[in-house]
């Protein structure tokens, strides 16, 4: 008989997982583990066969009251086997009695409703390569007060994530703040993937400032593909996409099981990512 260990990932088994997305297409950074194990250390679950990782999931804990499912991968060597279902139970304990979110692709949207989850809206990706422009309003990380731009993150975001911050917004992956009259009304960050780059978070008061912030991005990654996924009620700031020569493709739904959290989703113009929320 074999034996099955459920347990948290340490830091390098973080990163297998994230291996296991990149076989998957799914195209992580580069540099995603230190600050994914930052989000919630114990909130990354593996079950162990014979001491093997057969599948794997992320279940961040966020404040008291939010929690969000993502990575949830089965290794092709032990599908249909159970395994992934345990993860998937292990997850949703670590998260009891909190609102869930995820980010469901299509084909799995009948699944996750029988498991009560609800959609709330629809992401698009739209990559293509952009030219970019700086600006005098945008900032970068070092001349910013963190804990300004960590407030600024929690109107636009489910719940106060300070300790995910302080890794995500540090290099390797490039942060950009837009100041206006003396206070921030945007950031966005670039991070090098196996593919191009993504853009996520772009959190901003307006179109103009989200566009703003993502070709001060573009002047950082020296012509390469971007990507971002984009919410669709951002109807204006995807037609500036399409009119820079940028293509919609993959595309999920964001499902909530409970109350879904309340924050300024208007000011959402590229999801964090798909992983975390």
């Amino acid at each position: 008989m074999s034996d099955v260990v459920i347990r948290s990932l340490d830091l390098a088994e973080i990163d297998m997982l994230i291996g296991w997305a990149k076989a998957e297409g799914w195209n992580p950074g580069l540099a995603d583990a230190a600050p994914f194990q930052a989000a919630d250390p114990e909130g990354f679950i593996g079950c162990f066969v014979d001491g093997q990782m057969a599948a794997g999931i992320s279940a961040i804990r966020y404040g008291s009251d939010f929690g969000f499912i993502g990575l949830y991968i089965a290794h092709p060597d032990f599908r249909g086997l159970g395994y992934g279902r345990r993860v998937w139970d292990a997850g949703m304990a670590h998260l009891k009695n909190r609102t869930i979110g995820l980010d469901g692709v299509p084909e799995q949207l009948a699944n996750y409703r029988s498991m009560g989850f609800v959609p709330d809206y629809e992401t698009f990706r739209w990559s293509g390569p952009l030219e970019g422009k700086t600006d005098p309003d945008i900032c970068s990380l070092e001349d910013i007060d963190p804990i300004s731009l960590i407030a600024f993150d929690a109107e636009c975001f489910a719940e106060r994530r300070a300790a995910f911050l302080q890794a995500w917004l540090a290099l390797p992956r490039q942060t950009k703040v837009l100041i206006r009259d003396g206070a921030i009304c945007g950031y966005a960050v670039a991070r090098q993937c196996h593919e191009g780059y993504k853009i996520g978070s772009l959190f901003a008061a307006d179109t103009g400032a989200a566009t703003t912030l993502i070709l001060a991005c573009a002047a950082e990654v020296e012509g390469q593909l971007i990507h971002i996924d984009v919410p669709a009620d951002q109807a204006r700031f995807s037609a500036v996409l399409e009119g820079h020569g940028f293509e919609r493709g993959f595309q999920t739904t964001r499902m909530y099981r409970g109350t879904p959290p309340s924050f300024e989703t208007a000011c959402v113009f590229g999801v964090t990512t798909l992983e975390l929320g």
